[in-house]
């Protein structure tokens, strides 16, 4: 039966109300607020133009945290990709328990970072539990490259359990045949897993891929609890720039930019790894 189009229109309107006022208004109402300089009234701000962007691209400091946040979002990106994969592969073969270990690895998907990144503090004080364990004293959390490492650290380890169950499913749907005949053919392991298990695989790793790199584009609670940003501003993340110029410096307006740049990054990228789908 073929409802009247007033009729659907009517049906669809309270769904498109709730998408347009909770998710298209709020970026439309960025975009010009990037435009402006003052406070969130109308009366409190006035227009710029294009001068929060021109001096966004002049700032040093925001280069700097394009740097910190490429290397974050590449050095999470990889081993949270490589590590679920190897370990899906083992558990699908059954060669450790998978109950047990599903379980384990999962754990961390389902704890909040805000708790993780207060319990990573703990544990990577200079005095704290690791360095005792390890013998050391390396001040994690106060120099700059070793703060980047824990907050790398951090996110791979939260996001291992969420893309270990999607690659599980994933590997379940390769037929068992092609290792069979792979097998008959003198294959090893390691080229069934080149040449059957990562082709057949190909859709899982783009979705794994896209999904990881836009958690960890938008992670903002290790950095917040664990850093702040420091030290000598090397940890702090594209995200987190955008929190501290609008609501520790109230620049809001340069703040909207930031965040504009922030969305197009995470727009071309979900653009470009849908058309590598097809």
């Amino acid at each position: 039966m073929n409802l009247p189009r007033w009729l659907t229109g009517l049906m669809l309107f309270p769904a498109l109300a709730i998408l347009g006022l909770f998710s298209f208004w709020p970026m439309v109402y960025l975009l010009g607020l990037s435009f402006t300089q003052g406070t969130l009234t109308r009366f409190g701000s006035h227009w710029v133009g294009l001068e929060n962007y021109v001096r966004l691209f002049t700032d040093t400091d925001f280069w700097q945290v394009l740097t910190n946040t490429t290397i974050f979002t590449v050095g999470t990106v990889i081993p949270a990709i490589i590590i679920p994969l190897v370990l899906a592969v083992l558990l699908n073969q059954g060669i450790w328990a998978q109950g047990l270990w599903r379980l384990l690895y999962f754990l961390p998907s389902i704890i909040s970072l805000v708790a993780a990144g207060l319990a990573f503090r703990w544990l990577l004080q200079t005095q704290g539990p690791v360095n005792q364990l390890l013998g050391l004293s390396i001040p994690w959390l106060s120099e700059p490259g070793s703060a980047m490492l824990a907050l790398i650290m951090v996110s791979v380890w939260h996001q291992i359990g969420f893309n270990l169950v999607v690659f599980l499913a994933g590997l379940q749907t390769i037929p068992p045949t092609q290792y069979e005949a792979a097998c008959l053919d003198g294959a090893n392991a390691w080229q069934q897993f080149w040449y059957i298990t990562i082709p057949n695989l190909r859709p899982t790793l783009i979705l794994v891929a896209i999904t990881t790199t836009l958690f960890t584009l938008r992670s903002f609670e290790p950095v917040y609890v664990m850093t702040g940003g420091g030290p000598l501003n090397r940890t702090n993340i594209l995200v987190y720039y955008v929190y501290d110029q609008a609501f520790n410096q109230f620049d809001l307006g340069y703040a909207a930019a930031a965040a504009v740049v922030l969305f197009t990054l995470v727009f071309g990228l979900l653009i470009w790894r849908l058309q590598n789908l097809r």
